[in-house]
């Protein structure tokens, strides 16, 4: 969704008008009713988005339809109104899964690290250098997103991965150790 409405945002910005203030009016409004149900277990916010999106969603996609019939084919406009329709399942799905969020950004941001990186990972070294920096981004990105310092978070790990036992590694998860940090070491999760 974040995509789609980026498309109309960037429309907007440049040349405001009725249809891309609508649509984002429309988009708006979905987000709003993420912000309510945020945090709530996974059945409620599929009840909810169910109860609330998915009329909205419905009314969109026919005003999408509707505001075609009056564009030119060619206009930057309708190619965004297309770039939604053609995703719509896409866009949609988050209302029948009370687990998925309306967009990715949380992943494309605790990736966009990786992606600047990208050059200087090239010399890794080979795969096995390779598949240790992928381990390292998901602890750090892991703690990061349950409110940990992943500087302190590594620490605590590597005092303590050598001697624990490998069948008991999951007591060593950001979620389990928590506890044991420091309180400077906490930070709000990534949201």
């Amino acid at each position: 969704m974040a995509h789609a409405r980026r498309k109309m945002h960037d429309l907007h910005a440049v040349r405001p008008n009725a249809v891309t203030e609508e649509a984002l009016r429309r988009i708006g409004a979905l987000y709003r009713i993420e912000e309510q149900i945020r945090g709530k277990p996974p059945d409620e916010r599929q009840r909810v988005r169910q109860a609330q999106a998915v009329p909205l969603l419905d009314d969109m996609k026919r005003w999408f339809e509707a505001t075609l019939t009056t564009l030119s084919a060619k206009s930057d406009t309708t190619k965004a109104i297309r770039y939604a329709l053609n995703r719509w399942p896409a866009l949609v799905y988050y209302c029948a899964d009370g687990r998925a969020e309306i967009d990715n950004l949380i992943a494309e941001r605790a990736l966009r690290g990786v992606a600047l990186g990208r050059r200087n990972f090239m010399f890794a070294g080979s795969d096995a250098g390779g598949e240790r920096a992928a381990a390292m981004y998901s602890l750090i990105g892991t703690a990061r997103l349950n409110g940990l310092d992943p500087e302190a978070y590594l620490h605590y790990l590597i005092e303590r991965i050598a001697d624990h036992p490998v069948n008991r590694i999951d007591e060593l998860l950001p979620w389990n150790v928590a506890q044991h940090l420091p309180a400077a070491a906490k930070t709000a999760p990534i949201r």
